[in-house]
C-alpha cells in the first residue's frame, strides 16, 4: 500500500519545483511537478497569492485545493515527485467536481498520472 503524500513547506522547496519543474496551467489551478530521484510518496505543497483576494478567499481556495488533491491522491497515489499547486481567482468559486477533474487534467498533461 502506498504512503500517504507529505507535505512541501519551506519556501526553498517551492522555489526549486518552480524552477527546475514542469507547470501544468488549467482552469481552476496551476500544477508545477519536479520528478525526484527516489520513489518515495508525492511531497505536496498548496500556495495561493494575495492577488487572489484577502486571506478568507485565499483559505477557502487552500483547503479546496487540499481537499481534491487528498480525494485524487488517495484513489491513485503518485510517488517520487514534488507536485505544487497555486489557487487562482476561480479556485474558491468553482464547483468542486470541475475543480478535481482540472487537478485530474493537470496531473495527465505532466504525465504524473494516467487521466482516468
Amino acid at each position: 500500500m502506498a504512503q500517504a503524500p507529505q507535505r512541501l513547506k519551506r519556501r526553498a522547496e517551492f522555489l526549486r519545483v518552480a524552477s527546475k519543474g514542469r507547470k501544468a496551467p488549467v482552469h481552476g489551478l496551476v500544477l508545477q511537478a519536479l520528478a525526484r530521484d527516489d520513489d518515495g510518496p508525492a511531497r505536496l505543497g498548496f500556495t495561493v497569492t494575495r492577488k487572489v483576494g484577502n486571506a478568507v478567499t485565499r483559505n477557502r481556495a487552500r483547503r479546496r485545493l487540499k481537499e481534491a488533491a487528498r480525494l485524487l491522491l488517495r484513489d491513485r497515489p503518485v510517488c517520487g515527485v514534488d507536485l505544487v499547486l497555486i489557487g487562482r481567482n476561480t479556485t474558491g468559486t468553482r464547483d468542486f467536481v470541475a475543480l478535481q477533474d482540472d487537478l485530474r487534467r493537470a496531473l495527465a498533461k505532466l504525465g504524473v498520472a494516467d487521466a482516468r
